[in-house]
């Protein structure tokens, strides 16, 4: 991995090219300047609200160095004192901020470029929690190096998307961003819009048409196959494209799910169901084993034959009160982003307890009082049937894949309800607060690498 990582910033290759938008200049356009020792936002760099706390030193023995990528933007002119390419190493947040920066400078000062004099620090020139050593930070200027541009320069990485940015130094701009790992949360762990679930009474939902309140397939903490209440959306998102892994079983269930979301794996498809643990979809591969739900109400486990990568539309993220739910009918936690699906489902308890106060408070009509406010389907039986049944409501369902005879309709008159609902592209507030508190207060390891 050390020798690739080497080999790629010494051989320029396409990969390390400048980032969205190379090649279009627009008009330059007036802006007002950060003054000498003004910063954005208004926060210390080290803050949630800027880039975030240090996680430590990288260094070219290190696992992480995998993480950093090298710049060969042809529109950046690198210092490289060192004569070691130690300036064209950074993460790829700070990469992508920077090629968007050096199309800034140019459209704004033709035939001016930027200029990188530090990047990632391996020879300890900077304070100890300095971000430089992780590939975070850089300190720039412009190629003509007149330090009247200096205050727009300064704006112009704030516009292009930097997280923290200082000026710092009158002969030089201090920029910085979060780790790579925790922009996940804007993003969230999700499934695609047309990905299927099913609710109480047999039928099955989309989730782009699925609303708070309905009950949909899951398993409890007992062992027990249950419909169980959403309480919230952790995301929902009907328009963005996303990158998914498609995990597809041997007996034809196809679950897709953004590669932080957990996922129950088992390296052997035993008939316990507690030998699955919640890992991050990412880890998923071929041989390992998920457990689905099949048409005849039983609970099995299916091996994985295939791990792709695809892109689809729409992203959403149902928290259940059981904390889990059966997605194409394969078991998937509700929670992403940690991998500790036990902590998660305790971290919300708050949000389960609101929507048990409120059940009493306003003593909701037509439903009927069951533990854990779940409503129970079937005891969990642990063998393999793949007999196709029909539903009550007349739905045919084969291995969890639902084909109703009024298929052609049934698209429709999803798709005009949820236009009616339109939702806004959001994380919820509550899980972005638990991941803030989380990224002080836990290993990082817990993290998505």
């Amino acid at each position: 991995g050390l020798l690739l990582a080497v080999w790629t910033c010494l051989w320029p290759v396409q990969g390390c090219g400048p980032g969205p938008g190379y090649g279009i200049r627009n008009r330059p356009r007036k802006l007002t300047a950060m003054h000498y020792k003004q910063f954005f936002p208004n926060f210390s760099e080290n803050n949630l609200g800027a880039s975030g706390r240090a996680e430590g030193k990288i260094t070219r023995n290190s696992e992480r160095f995998n993480e950093l990528v090298c710049n060969y933007n042809p529109d950046i002119v690198f210092k490289d004192e060192e004569n070691t390419n130690a300036d064209r190493f950074m993460t790829k947040r700070c990469k992508d901020c920077l090629n968007r920066l050096a199309l800034a400078v140019m459209n704004q000062w033709p035939g001016v470029h930027l200029r990188v004099t530090e990047a990632w620090d391996e020879d300890g020139h900077h304070p100890p929690s300095s971000l430089h050593y992780e590939g975070r930070a850089v300190d720039i200027t412009t190629d003509d190096r007149e330090t009247e541009k200096y205050g727009i320069l300064a704006q112009l990485a704030v516009e292009a998307g930097f997280d923290w940015v200082h000026y710092e130094s009158k002969y030089h701009i201090h920029c910085s961003v979060k780790a790579d790992h925790s922009v996940a949360v804007e993003k969230g762990g999700c499934f695609p819009g047309w990905a299927r679930v099913t609710v109480a009474g047999g039928l099955q939902k989309s989730l782009s048409s699925l609303a708070l309140g309905d009950r949909v397939m899951a398993l409890s903490r007992t062992g027990q196959v249950v419909f169980s209440k959403v309480l919230l959306f952790l995301h929902r998102d009907q328009e963005s494209w996303s990158t998914f892994l498609s995990l597809e079983t041997e007996d034809g269930h196809r679950l897709v799910v953004t590669q932080h979301h957990l996922v129950f794996l088992a390296s052997h498809c035993g008939l316990d169901s507690s030998e699955y643990q919640a890992e991050f979809a990412s880890r998923a591969k071929t041989g390992d084993c998920v457990l689905i739900h099949t048409a005849e109400g039983k609970v099995c486990p299916s091996r994985i034959i295939s791990v792709s990568v695809d892109k689809s539309a729409g992203v959403y993220a149902p928290l259940t009160e059981a904390g889990t739910l059966f997605v194409n009918g394969v078991l998937a936690s509700s929670y992403a982003l940690v991998e500790d699906h036990q902590l998660a489902h305790w971290a919300f308890g708050p949000v389960r307890l609101l929507s048990s106060f409120k059940q009493l408070l306003w003593a909701e009509t037509g439903e009927q009082p069951s533990t854990d406010s779940e409503t129970p389907c079937t005891n969990i039986t642990l063998h393999c049937s793949t007999l196709a049944t029909k539903d009550k409501a007349g739905a045919y369902v084969k291995n969890g894949t639902l084909n109703k005879k009024d298929s052609v309709s049934e698209p429709l008159r999803v798709k005009v309800k949820h236009s009616s609902q339109r939702q806004t592209s959001e994380v919820h507030w509550y899980a972005r607060l638990l991941y803030s508190l989380g990224y002080i207060f836990l290993d990082p390891k817990l993290f998505h690498p």
